[in-house]
């Protein structure tokens, strides 16, 4: 349910811009389950909390909602969406930093405030035995709380890459970092990861941050919802 596949819909994504900006929600709605997996563990890695995560995505998607007719398709619509989930998301820890009085930790890599300037699903199907299971699930866990321990930079770099299997020109544009940015920050990403890990993580990759249908459908409802109330 929470991406292109559960949509059943093939429909290219200029034509779902153009079915939102004629005043059809329900165009809208699918345009969120086309994109909320990748979005979602883009702000996952970024936020490192699953509340704040769905919660910044909820409020990009109305941003996104109130600029879709700005969206001029120089870019792919998910690298814009991304662009603004990451603003979002950086936004919400620079004031979490000033409520706390201290000096926002941000940029933890040279490239994090040229990256915020110009920046203006998943069913898993395991066919293991129990014991497999639970121990999969142990090391996804353990895997996730490594990935949480990465500075910002590295682990956004390494969700995209490693996790969502975008290519570097891809992740390149989603952040708005270089392209040789993109391959240091990700090699320097598994380095920090135990080598003895690397290759479970590999296999594992798309179990991590999981992403069910009761968030994708949560995250629906409250942004349609709060689209409806202000309409």
């Amino acid at each position: 349910m929470a991406d292109l596949h559960s949509s059943g819909s093939t429909d290219p994504d200029a034509d779902i811009v153009r079915r939102i900006l004629a005043g059809d929600l329900a165009a809208f709605e699918l345009l969120m389950r086309r994109h909320n997996r990748r979005l979602y563990r883009l702000a996952r890695a970024t936020l490192r909390n699953d509340a704040e995560a769905e919660d910044a995505l909820q409020d990009a998607y109305l941003k996104a909602f109130r600029a879709l007719a700005g969206f001029r398709g120089d870019a792919a619509l998910y690298t814009w969406l991304s662009r603004l989930v990451l603003n979002e998301c950086l936004g919400r820890m620079r004031r979490a930093a000033r409520r706390q009085n201290v000096v926002p930790m941000l940029p933890d890599c040279p490239e994090d405030e040229q990256m915020t300037a110009d920046m203006n699903p998943l069913n898993t199907h395991d066919d293991c035995a129990p014991d497999q299971s639970a121990s999969r699930a142990e090391i996804r866990a353990l895997l996730e709380r490594k990935l949480d321990a990465l500075p910002m930079g590295f682990r956004t770099v390494f969700v995209l890459r490693s996790v969502e299997e975008l290519s570097i020109e891809e992740t390149a544009q989603s952040l708005g970092i270089a392209e040789a940015t993109v391959r240091s920050r990700h090699f320097r990403a598994r380095q920090m990861l135990r080598e003895s890990l690397v290759q479970e993580l590999d296999r594992l990759g798309p179990d991590l941050f999981e992403f069910g249908g009761r968030h994708c459908d949560r995250i629906v409802a409250a942004v349609l919802a709060r689209l409806r109330r202000s309409g």
